[in-house]
């Protein structure tokens, strides 16, 4: 019986000639199956009918199965009816039934003989069977050995205790069932798996089995308890082994929970492990060093641009972030690619081009293994295996198909290249050496020193020598990475505006993280995250103090399309409250996760305003969005915990005041909060009230990742006496009825910031009624006259210097204007009740005759140029905000032109 994708197999694959010749029957067996997959249910459909009588009776139906299923995926395959994913699965699969069958034959037959394993609390135990490689990621090839390591849960004793053990003993002729250890029945069992799969019988073998990566490799024991492999993972386990284990996956027995908790810590650490480049480039160039010594350049797997490379440029990321960003978890290559592009630790066309070159290769892989069904991904040498490689490959010859995979090897090279390009740790070379290792003369030195930037050279010498002190009894490893780091350090310092200062402080991060070698390691590794470091130091000993206390955060440096890209707070938020799902209950790491997501997303903002990629309101925007975002998550986790809740979403709402409410957040401006409910649950007021608490607690409590927010509840009604929370309708009248003209004024700022929609809409038209209130002229004047005099009498300058917010002709006065404005003139000018800010209402108020239009417009760039000079102040890192007065003259003259235009009397 012909047909033609059986035809086509025929054709590319000696294999499958000599299979089908040897056994014609196969044809007809299988044609009906080849338009669909072959699934997991017919595979162990195949296993089981009739049962197997005997071990060679299921040895022979294993090996049988491995026949068609080998015939259907591979004609499906070079008939492009199957992609990559179907092919890999569908042997994937295939390994995990055949084990399942073959684990639970040969498991009862030992039970017959020695009772079953149990732990001390008379427990059954079975086989955990781990699953490495790509049996692991689910991933298999087809001609692929199945890496595998045997491990059970407990140790104790078999016991033989029930009927159907007895029954099957006197079955078997055995008259008594003899106890052994736990170890010593999972050791045979796994003996007799290992030959029911990989022996080769006249059906040939199922899978070859490698038990190579089990702890102690070749020399460890068979099958091990999990209490033996956690203590060899903590105290032995090298730095391959957690690249191996990365694609671990428990294939039979159970406590798989508990076997990943012992996996998890070994693999993906809690603390960035910037070591894992230089562990993975020391494997890359050992593998480097074999294929050359071998002649393997033509091996699509280990030679250049080939497989292995594709992977080990995800698995790098995994290894260094995985422990932080539990979406990078992941077993399956491609899918851990895609979320390196998710959390932007690859571009989307570096993404591509490697996904795009991992399915070429590992199509090609399985077509040079369909030739004789061999573990190869050597390149054919002769003319008649070209020729069949092409064709299954959909090239009109052996050429074309080279040039393709020339194309994409050069991809993957580029990308991988990009990645693990080795440092300059030889650093004897650069000019700076030795001023840095005190090998030159005085005169040398400090020729050097000025050369390079350096105005005083004799402190430069005292800061390093200082820096020498400090990391004098730091391991030798360190030392070596800290004098590879300082030359080009110095060099790149010596080019800032004032190197001195950025020295200091760059040796202050230095002392910080010297005991921490991996933040050397990325440093070192990364030449363009150094000078990124830099820039950052110098433009803010602000930033400075946040890197020093925070070094994790250097990681971030590494990426410059993530520093610098445009925040997306959708997909962010999206991000974080995937990161905050996987901690479930865990309230110390979603504090963690939280105050991280906080400070990498900070410092993206500052990377970008030190790079003058961003204007002053779009930083402030974002930093508004980002407290936006924290919010809205903290109010979610903190309902989800709270055991009083009574219903499943709270009616219940965040209002932000001051800087928050009017999107002009800085770096470090604390929260102004308000706390609403609308809920006629008798409880609701003592509910909400343990909420805003929790809340409250959740933003400001010190961890050893710093506090979220501090946070400000005094504009609540009745202040700091007040209740911490109130009901929608006792807000609304205290508003209406009692609330003071001040208060009235901080409206104006104000908005739903997170949680119930429609309280958040009530506020807003409340917001809107209270602000076109009619009002007494006379009487709202004098009473914001009087809050601005309270305000400068809070804030005294005794200095020459101006105070950019507080002086007359500086920020406050540019927002109370705007604020008697909109409480003046609401009634009539519905439009200044918008929250648009400062700018935008001056603007409005200008052309609605308000004020004139010249000065809205001049007051306007004061007000954005003294916000600028305030954020730079700040920046710098400088207590106060305050300037020589002539530098803002002008500035300040518009701000006094509007007061008395708007207010009626000078400043």
């Amino acid at each position: 019986m012909s047909h033609p994708a059986l035809d086509r197999v025929v054709r590319c694959s000696r294999y499958g000639r000599r299979l089908l010749a040897a056994q014609p029957q196969l044809a007809e067996a299988v044609a009906g199956q080849l338009d669909h997959a072959f699934t997991c249910e017919a595979m162990q459909a195949f296993l089981n009918q009739p049962p197997c009588a005997d071990e060679a009776a299921l040895h022979q139906r294993l090996r049988q199965l491995r026949q068609h299923v080998w015939l259907v995926a591979t004609a499906r395959d070079l008939a492009a009816s199957a992609d990559l994913a179907e092919v890999t699965a569908t042997y994937s699969v295939l390994a995990e039934v055949c084990l399942a069958a073959a684990l639970d034959f040969h498991h009862a037959a030992l039970v017959a003989r020695h009772g079953e394993p149990r732990d001390e609390n008379g427990q059954p135990q079975q086989m955990v069977v781990v699953g490495m490689g790509k049996l692991g990621g689910g991933e298999l090839n087809v001609s692929s050995d199945i890496d595998l390591i045997y491990l059970y849960p407990e140790e104790g004793d078999t016991a033989a205790d029930s009927a159907a053990t007895a029954i099957m003993s006197r079955r078997d002729g055995i008259q008594t069932v003899k106890s052994i250890s736990n170890h010593e029945f999972f050791v045979r069992l796994g003996r007799k798996l290992t030959a029911a799969l990989s022996e080769a019988t006249a059906d040939g073998y199922v899978f070859r089995v490698d038990l190579r990566l089990r702890p102690w490799g070749d020399s460890g024991p068979f099958a091990m308890g999990f209490a033996m492999l956690e203590d060899y993972l903590v105290a032995q386990g090298r730095p391959w082994e957690r690249y191996a284990w990365i694609k671990a996956r428990p294939l039979t027995g159970s406590h798989h929970d508990e076997l990943m908790e012992i996996v998890r810590p070994f693999v993906f650490r809690k603390y960035l492990d910037f070591g894992a480049f230089a562990a993975i480039r020391d494997l890359h160039v050992q593998i480097r060093r074999e294929v050359a010594r071998r002649e393997m350049a033509d091996n699509i797997k280990l030679g250049p641009g080939g497989i292995r490379e594709i992977e080990f440029t995800a698995q790098v990321f995994q290894l260094i972030r995985g422990g932080q960003i539990a979406a990078l978890q992941q077993r399956p290559t491609l899918t851990a690619l895609g979320e390196l592009v998710n959390n932007d630790l690859m571009t989307a066309d570096a993404q591509q081009e490697l996904a795009a070159a991992y399915d070429f290769l590992r199509r090609l892989e399985h077509r040079l293994q369909y030739l004789d069904d061999a573990q190869t991904q050597q390149l054919p040498d002769d003319a008649e295996s070209q020729a069949m490689l092409a064709e299954a490959m959909g090239f009109p010859d052996y050429a074309a198909l080279l040039a393709a995979l020339e194309r994409h090897r050069n991809k993957v090279t580029r990308h991988f290249e990009q990645m693990f390009a080795a440092p300059q740790t030889d650093q004897m070379s650069h000019p700076l050496t030795a001023a840095c290792c005190g090998t030159a003369d005085a005169a040398t030195t400090h020729a050097l020193l000025e050369n390079a930037g350096y105005d005083d050279p004799q402190r430069v010498l005292a800061t390093l020598d200082a820096l020498r002190q400090h990391t004098a009894r730091l391991a030798e490893s360190t030392q070596l990475l800290l004098n590879a780091l300082l030359p080009p350090a110095l060099e790149v310092i010596g080019s800032q505006p004032d190197p001195m200062a950025t020295l200091e402080r760059f040796a202050a991060l230095l002392q910080s993280i010297a005991r921490r070698s991996t933040y050397l390691a990325l440093l070192a590794e990364y030449p363009a995250a150094l000078r990124q470091l830099v820039r950052l130091l110098a433009a803010s000993p602000w930033a400075a103090q946040v890197l020093t206390q925070q070094p994790q955060l250097l990681d971030e440096l590494i990426s410059p399309q993530s520093l610098m890209s445009v925040p997306d707070w959708t997909q962010l938020g999206a991000q974080l409250r995937d990161e905050l799902d996987a901690r479930p209950g865990d309230t110390e790491a979603q504090l963690d996760a939280l105050r991280r997501f906080k400070q990498v997303q900070t410092l993206r903002l500052l990377a970008q305003d030190v790079a003058g990629r961003l204007t002053l309101e779009a930083l402030s925007d974002h930093l508004s969005d980002l407290a936006d975002t924290l919010l809205a998550e903290t109010l979610a986790r903190c309902w989800a915990g709270l055991k009083t809740r009574h219903r499943d979403t709270p009616r219940f709402a965040v209002i932000g005041y001051g800087k928050l409410g009017g999107r002009e957040l800085g770096y470090a401006s604390d929260l102004d909060l308000v706390f609403l409910y609308d809920d006629a649950d008798a409880r609701a007021q003592e509910i909400y009230a343990r909420l805003t608490q929790r809340i409250n607690t959740w933003l400001g409590t010190l961890t050893p990742a710093g506090i979220l927010y501090e946070t400000d509840l005094r504009l609540r009604p009745d202040g700091a006496s007040g209740l911490l929370v109130s009901s929608v309708e006792a807000f609304r009248d205290y508003q209406l009825h009692h609330a003071w003209t001040w208060e009235h004024q901080a409206l104006t700022r104000a908005r739903f910031v997170c949680g119930d929609a429609t309280i958040g809409a009530n506020f807003e038209a409340l917001r809107r009624e209270v602000l076109a209130a009619p009002r007494d002229a006379g009487k709202l004047r004098e009473e914001v006259l009087a809050m601005r005099e309270k305000m400068h009498a809070g804030h005294i300058n005794n200095s020459e210097l101006f105070d950019l917010k507080h002086d007359s002709g500086g920020i406050v006065d540019v927002e109370f204007c705007v604020q008697y404005l909109v409480l003046r003139h609401g009634q009539v000018h519905p439009e200044l009740a918008d929250n648009v800010g400062n700018i935008a209402l001056l603007l409005r108020a200008g052309a609605a005759g308000l004020i004139s239009a010249d000065v809205a417009q001049a007051a306007a760039d004061a007000y954005r140029e003294l916000r600028r000079q305030q954020h730079a102040i700040k920046l710098s890192g400088a207590d106060y905000a305050r300037v020589p007065l002539p530098a803002v003259e002008s500035v300040r003259n518009a701000v006094n032109v509007l007061w008395v235009q708007a207010m009626g009397a000078a400043a």
